[in-house]
């Protein structure tokens, strides 16, 4: 067995970049920084108005209160474009332009303006209510850099710099296979002794979830001739393969032997992770192939911590791990001997601010209702038991 740092390791070493691609800023969410995105301007482009009011010179308004003749008006959109001396001011509105010479925004609540001219009720300090040109970032400066997932919180940035495409990592091609005798389709109910197949519907949303393209096979039974076949053909189609269950040792279990059948590389098979210990990784031409476990939790397990990973670096991101934290374990969470047990858990905030991380009653790896519940799981290494109030890491679970 291997630890799950070894193997994260050995997935990033082999997974390459499969290229890049242009999209439309609408659909860039959630893809990866192909290019460092460079401001094309200053931000703000000019010295920018806070307020509504008057651009005037804060020593005109030292002797408050005073009066200033008003020459001209500001709106965003259409500044004036005058310069202003002593004695003046120019109404102006927020987001727009300080024209030249004013120094400072006097709020218009703090002023008093009769025809032509404007009352200054209080004084104001030089600077007052004005961004700086360049305040923001300066032109040339580098916003957002490659390798970076794009958020929503991106996509005002990216448009103000004048990307209505952006060059972003092609999504990876990932089949979906799932095996097994006792395995049926959802659509179907299951007759005695049989399952559907839950593991390749949450297989393609974690899979879409990091922005890969995904194509679900159709259910391979136990039958070793049929598995090679498939898995060959998916080899032409597919840059990454995904195929749950037949990874342990028992009568039925073929996908190593499928594998090794084919000449695939197998980098590792068995994990010192609970769950998620039968968990395959191999590489057969230019595809990868996860065999991951049957059971639902360790299935997702090894996706959060791998094969998410793996569609990520594809893309060309810099960091794809989970994100993590430290926390109060709320209760006794159990350890094991000879793994690193990864527990489901629900995080809450104390009175203090800290993280409390309460374990949820789970009845094991295929104990996938309890799973549906949580938004993170504690890391318990092995030989290790976290006791009550003790703190603990945990990853947290995506959510979406």
């Amino acid at each position: 067995m291997i630890s799950v740092a070894q193997a994260i390791k050995i997935v990033e070493r082999e997974t390459i970049s499969i290229g890049t691609a242009r999209v439309e800023l609408r659909a860039a969410v959630g893809r990866v920084l192909a290019v460092d995105i460079v401001a094309d301007t200053d931000l703000p482009p000019f010295d920018r108005s806070q307020m509504d009011g008057y651009a005037v010179i804060a020593a005109d308004t030292l002797s408050a209160p005073a009066s200033l003749k008003i020459i001209g008006e500001s709106a965003a959109g259409n500044g004036w474009r005058g310069t202003v001396t002593r004695g003046k001011a120019v109404r102006i509105m927020t987001g727009a332009p300080v024209p030249a010479g004013a120094d400072s925004v006097l709020r218009l609540e703090l002023a008093r303006e009769t025809e032509g001219s404007v009352t200054i009720l209080e004084p104001v300090g030089k600077g007052t209510s004005i961004v700086p040109r360049g305040a923001e970032i300066k032109l040339g400066t580098p916003v957002l850099r490659s390798g970076e997932v794009i958020t929503p919180n991106m996509i005002a940035v990216l448009a103000s710099f004048g990307y209505a495409k952006v060059r972003v990592g092609k999504s990876p091609r990932v089949s979906i296979l799932g095996t097994g005798s006792e395995i049926v389709e959802i659509t179907r109910k299951p007759g005695r002794d049989q399952i559907r197949n839950s593991n390749s519907a949450m297989l393609d949303v974690l899979s879409r979830g990091s922005a890969a393209e995904t194509a679900i096979l159709p259910i391979v039974r136990d039958d070793i001739d049929d598995l090679k076949r498939v898995i060959g053909a998916a080899a032409k189609t597919s840059d990454i393969l995904l195929i749950t269950g037949g990874v342990s040792v028992g009568k039925y279990d073929h996908t190593k032997t499928a594998l090794t059948d084919l000449g695939a590389e197998i980098f590792f098979e068995r994990l010192r992770l609970k769950p998620g210990k039968p968990t395959v990784f191999a590489k057969l031409g230019k595809m990868l192939i996860f065999g991951l476990p049957g059971n639902p939790v360790s299935a997702a397990t090894a996706f959060h911590l791998l094969v998410r990973s793996a569609i990520r670096r594809s893309q060309g991101a810099k960091e794809a791990s989970l994100d993590r934290g430290t926390g109060i374990a709320s209760d006794h969470i159990s350890g094991t001997k000879e793994r690193d047990n990864y527990v489901p858990c629900r995080m809450s905030f104390l009175p203090t601010g800290e993280v409390e991380v309460r374990p949820m009653k789970s009845q094991g790896s295929s104990d996938f209702i309890t799973f549906a519940r949580a938004d993170c799981m504690a890391i318990v290494p092995r030989r290790t038991n976290i006791e009550t109030g003790a703190r603990v890491n945990f990853v947290v679970l995506p959510k979406c």
